[in-house]
């Protein structure tokens, strides 16, 4: 088994819980901001991940990350047009409104931390699977959707 292979048996809102985890960990609450402002990227992440699971429903494909290659339609449409990835979007939006909440500067880390790891091991599995399924209607829609925003 290789190594990229080992990491993508953790699913992402496992991986976000983790980072979660690490993040509560870190020091906190030294009232740098008021904790209101976390409810702006947590209902932003919340609706950016809705309207995704919405139009993956509504195409008849699966939400699964584990088995991109069994994605029976290329969604480019709704929140995909605009990011590639919006469902981890959301995610990584979630962190942040987490590390609002602890009101703390090294938990900011943590959203990073996420964006990385997602970058390098589970989206770059979720790309190559892609690619190899839909060709160059996936490089092309690539091209012209950013991965994150």
């Amino acid at each position: 088994m290789n190594k990229a292979r080992f990491l993508l048996w953790l699913p992402p809102p496992a991986i976000a819980a983790l980072v979660a985890c690490l993040m509560w960990l870190l020091p906190q609450g030294h009232n740098f901001w008021p904790r209101w402002l976390a409810a702006v990227p947590l209902l932003a992440g919340i609706g950016i991940m809705l309207l995704a699971a919405v139009t993956m429903s509504r195409a008849n494909t699966t939400l699964l990350p584990f088995t991109p290659e069994r994605t029976s339609s290329l969604v480019t449409t709704g929140v995909f047009a605009y990011s590639r990835n919006p469902i981890y979007l959301g995610d990584a939006l979630l962190l942040l409104a987490w590390a609002l909440w602890l009101q703390s500067w090294p938990a900011l880390l943590g959203p990073v931390l996420f964006v990385v790891y997602m970058n390098r091991v589970q989206i770059a599995a979720e790309e190559r699977a892609l690619t190899l399924r839909f060709g160059k209607a996936y490089t092309d829609y690539c091209e012209r959707v950013r991965r994150w925003l």
